[in-house]
């Protein structure tokens, strides 16, 4: 008796719940990346999270101009918040005016306002202009940097530090190539309205135009942003962005030899992501459950996602795509709506394939379910005695 109880109870552990947000894929099935000419790249499907090829993807490497891109960040956040207006004036410091490297020619007689600012970091990559911003928003740019720092870790950006707002060559500085992909991708989620900034080929500030650096604009019809990145010791690096029906693919290419060819690699990457790949979005009434409850007032619940679900699959594997629910069985109420309750499992292949998940994505009740009367508890006690083996499967899929 002793041994069946130590049995049962064991049956009650539950592995941890492991959120796979972004996953490189490993399985058979899965088309084998381009050979990409450079030292470190990444693509991610902005939409579904996963990264579907990469190479070297978190090696600490200094990330040059694209440091901006989380000085632009934090500036959309601010906008968005309405701690900063377009159209307010702010001052050019000496330190700003002094910087060097790529700028919008800022200098301390001038009061440009943060519209302009945004445009000249976008597309001129201007040092001054971020400098501007960084005091503007933080006081100085040290406080500025650490806020940057802040958001890197919110976003899940593990191999990042960032010292400055500009990228410009420092010990400590750096990032990687998963991360300014996912950067790329949280500035296109969470910024909508902003984003069509990182597709302006050129612009004009006092007189001067000046034109984007980025070559994917020009070369790559589906192209629309992000940014580029230069020191001699980074080499050349580009964050690029471009969509296709419902897929949406960021590439993160480092250390690349030329301008030219920063450009032409994320070329091959993007033409490659969208000829292999193609990212679907299963309806709630697909992937909701409805499972058993006891010692409740009802005798089921039916459990959704936390959030939309998206999932990037080869092409020609969309027939194999499935979803499975796992979660700790028996479920007892009382039970709150909005409660997480396990996982839905996105997964490719099965019968012939290995089976591999994809996406892992929190379930939550739908409703509340109140705890029963004692007499109704005794009589789930009953219940769930006879439902047996099923019913008490610690880690139970559907």
């Amino acid at each position: 008796m002793v041994t069946n109880i130590l049995r049962h109870f064991g049956r009650y552990i539950l592995a941890s719940l492991l959120m796979l947000a972004a996953t490189s894929a490993s399985a058979a099935s899965w088309p084998t990346a381009p050979s990409i000419q450079a030292r470190s790249w990444a693509m991610i499907d902005a939409r579904s999270g996963q990264v579907v090829a990469e190479h070297e993807a978190d090696m600490e490497l200094p990330p040059a101009s694209l440091t901006k891109m989380m000085t632009l960040y934090l500036a959309f956040e601010d906008i968005s918040l309405g701690r900063l207006d377009l159209q307010e004036r702010v001052s050019v410091s000496k330190k700003a005016w002094k910087i060097g490297g790529s700028t919008m020619f800022l200098d301390p007689r001038m009061h440009p306002t943060i519209d302009q600012l945004l445009h000249g970091i976008a597309t001129y990559s201007g040092n001054d202009a971020c400098i501007v911003l960084a005091e503007h928003i933080s006081g100085s740019e040290e406080v500025f940097a650490a806020r940057m720092n802040d958001k890197a870790r919110e976003l899940g950006m593990t191999h990042t530090h960032f010292v400055n707002a500009t990228g410009f060559p420092v010990e400590g500085h750096y990032s990687s190539a998963r991360d300014m992909a996912l950067l790329g991708a949280a500035l296109w989620r969470d910024f909508p309205d902003m984003y069509e900034i990182f597709s302006e080929k050129s612009y004009t500030f006092d007189g001067r135009s000046q034109p984007n650096r980025n070559r994917l604009l020009w070369s790559y019809p589906l192209a629309d942003g992000i940014k580029t990145g230069h020191t001699e010791e980074a080499g050349y690096c580009l964050v690029g962005s471009a969509e296709q029906g419902t897929t949406r693919f960021v590439t993160a290419v480092f250390g690349a030899a030329s301008d030219r060819e920063r450009a032409r690699q994320s070329r091959i990457l993007m033409q490659f992501g969208f000829r292999n790949f193609v990212t679907l979005r299963p309806a709630e009434r697909d992937i909701r459950r409805q499972v058993d409850v006891y010692e409740g007032k009802a005798d089921h619940v039916w459990l959704k996602p936390i959030r939309p679900i998206w999932v990037t699959v080869p092409r020609g594997n969309e027939k194999s795509l499935s979803f499975r629910l796992k979660y700790q069985a028996p479920l007892k109420a009382p039970i709150r709506k909005g409660q997480e309750l396990g996982r839905i499992d996105a997964v490719l292949g099965g019968a012939s394939k290995p089976a591999e998940v994809l996406q892992s994505v929190p379930v939550v009740a739908t409703h509340d379910v109140a705890q029963a009367s004692w007499l109704g508890r005794q009589w789930d006690a009953l219940r769930l005695w006879w439902d047996g083996e099923e019913a008490r499967a610690s880690d139970h899929e559907h």
